[in-house]
């Protein structure tokens, strides 16, 4: 499996990262997130991923704790900006909160969380901005369904959007009909939140699920491996598992040594299929 993905300005960015949704909610778990986070990045996982609502900052500022002893070019930082300040007088303020509670001085990349009143010039006028003023290296979106995200693309300076951060594993494939196919043409990375379908409504039917067992059983790994392994099954597919504690981390940078046979893919497919006509974008 190549272990990088080349966006369109040129970055290079880890296929496999961490993600830090509710990290930072439970003060007494800090110590523990941390080391968490460490024994990623030391694993190889030097993406992470976290956003300004994530705890209200809390997060970012776990975050901004584990990484201060490592090299910051060696890192992909990501955050994300809430509609409600992407207003071009608002973000730069709200980028830079984040920067302080990260203990940082850039982003290699900034998403739009998701859409809300601020019209799409305005959102990509301020994005651009934050790169000239040389606190983001790239920009990108998050829950942008199709119809939208070819909006986004077609306003002036869309086109320099690289990455959209979706909901996507094996229960919840509906981006493949249509949108994966729309972001490949236009060179924009998907970046697959909750791989493991972690809350998901089908969770636990993907846990007994004894083609996934079996599956698990003949690699000799867990099947929440094999639902990770099949989401970086494509090549330009980027993974954001949550990374709460030790033992988890090491089981997702493990995957990056899985591949899955083109029978078990198939097996999968059969079990979990892809839907054949367009479904609303799944944001749980």
């Amino acid at each position: 499996m190549n272990t990088f993905v080349n966006l369109k300005n040129g970055l290079k960015i880890p296929k496999l990262g961490m993600g830090m949704w509710s990290i930072g909610d439970n003060q007494q778990n800090k110590n523990e997130e941390c080391m968490a986070i460490c024994k990623g990045i030391e694993s190889g996982m030097t993406l992470i991923d976290t956003a300004e609502m994530y705890g209200n900052g809390k997060s970012e500022s776990v975050v901004g704790e584990a990484i201060k002893n490592f090299r910051r070019d060696e890192l992909f930082l990501i955050s994300k900006v809430l509609p409600q300040n992407a207003e071009k007088n608002r973000i730069k303020k709200s980028l830079e909160a984040s920067l302080r509670r990260l203990q940082t001085d850039y982003l290699d990349s900034y998403l739009y969380h998701w859409i809300g009143h601020v019209p799409f010039e305005e959102v990509i006028e301020g994005m651009e901005n934050l790169v000239k003023d040389g606190l983001i290296r790239s920009w990108g979106v998050s829950n942008f369904d199709t119809l939208e995200l070819k909006t986004f693309i077609e306003t002036c300076g869309g086109k320099n959007c690289v990455l959209n951060q979706v909901l996507y594993h094996v229960g919840s494939r509906g981006i493949e009909y249509d949108l994966l196919p729309y972001m490949e043409k236009n060179n924009v990375i998907p970046m697959s939140y909750c791989p493991l379908a972690q809350g998901g409504r089908l969770c636990s039917k993907l846990l007994s699920n004894e083609t996934l067992m079996e599956i698990a059983h003949n690699h000799n790994i867990s099947v929440m491996q094999v639902l990770l392994a099949f989401v970086l099954r494509y090549e330009h597919m980027i993974a954001i598992p949550k990374s709460s504690s030790v033992k988890h981390t090491m089981e997702n940078a493990a995957v990056c040594t899985i591949t899955l046979s083109s029978d078990e893919i198939s097996a999968i497919d059969c079990e979990f299929p892809a839907p054949k006509h367009k479904v609303p974008l799944d944001l749980q």
